[in-house]
């Protein structure tokens, strides 16, 4: 797994704020990492050239998933690192569950197909496209081939998908659209999975969940080992594993000047500071 993590920092997939300086997430929260997990497609660029051909091909929904997958499968074949990771996906499901029992492999809208598409394929699994508008395309594993007539009772789906926080897009979309149309999910894999309660969000719905990296702290004395971070960035990365709040709060209090840079800065950063203080997010006041 360790070659996985070194792919996650080499393609910036991972990314560790400078020191004092923590990201600002959508949310309005703060915090010391961001995750684009897609960028082990290869690099940054070749995983938002994916994305643009994706939603170019939203168009047209019906010839989609066999213009993505043919996208995935010269990827696979050219670049070694998305290669690397694919495989390691690939083994370690083998080493989880019995393939023979997985009769469909799904992915979702849209970070799930860099890695669903490719893995259906090589297990010749058919594969299960579903949209965000939960209507789904079900092809044979090569897609060469639309499936219209399928029967789902009582079949067994393995969601492939970039990474899980709290798994609400499983419990939300995925886990319904599959089960309405007869079948069942029992596992899921993911490169990344983030430990903030999706594994144990999955298992309550009766999902296995397995992940080839997790984000903890041993992920963060890799970057450490690797010169990637210094000692008081494993400081802030590790209080923010175990008390993301506290932590947060603390580094503000200590940093007054953080918020009020951000009000002068983009209009981004400042929409996403006058929500942390608006919803007092961090209880400040």
């Amino acid at each position: 797994m360790s070659d996985i993590m070194s792919y996650l920092f080499e393609t910036n997939a991972i990314r560790f704020c400078e020191e004092n300086k923590p990201f600002w997430y959508t949310s309005g929260k703060i915090g010391p990492y961001f995750i684009n997990t897609h960028f082990v497609y290869g690099s940054e660029k070749e995983a938002a050239d994916l994305l643009g051909f994706i939603d170019e091909c939203l168009a047209d929904k019906p010839t989609l998933p066999e213009k993505v997958f043919c996208r995935v499968l010269a990827q696979y074949q050219t670049n070694s690192i998305y290669h690397a990771v694919i495989d390691e996906m690939k083994h370690h499901i083998e080493s989880h569950i019995n393939v023979e029992e997985i009769d469909y492999i799904s992915g979702g809208e849209r970070r799930d197909w860099f890695f669903s598409n490719i893995l259906a394929y090589l297990f010749h699994k058919p594969h299960i496209t579903i949209f965000k508008d939960l209507s789904t395309s079900t092809h044979n594993y090569d897609f060469t081939q639309v499936l219209t007539s399928e029967d789902y009772t009582g079949k067994k789906v393995l969601h492939v998908a970039d990474l899980i926080t709290i798994a609400s897009s499983y419990v939300k979309m995925w886990i319904p659209t599959i089960r309405a149309l007869g079948a069942d999910v029992p596992w899921s894999c993911v490169v990344v999975d983030r430990m903030q309660g999706g594994k144990e969000n999955l298992a309550k719905e009766g999902v296995t969940s397995l992940s080839l990296v997790n984000v903890d702290e041993k992920l963060f004395q890799k970057a450490f080992d690797l010169g990637i971070i210094n000692t008081n960035q494993l400081s802030m990365l590790t209080g923010f594993f175990h008390h993301p709040d506290e932590t947060m709060k603390e580094f503000l209090i200590n940093h007054p000047e953080f918020i009020e840079n951000a009000l002068k800065s983009d209009p981004k950063t400042q929409k996403r500071a006058k929500s942390l203080i608006d919803q007092n997010l961090y209880g400040l006041t």
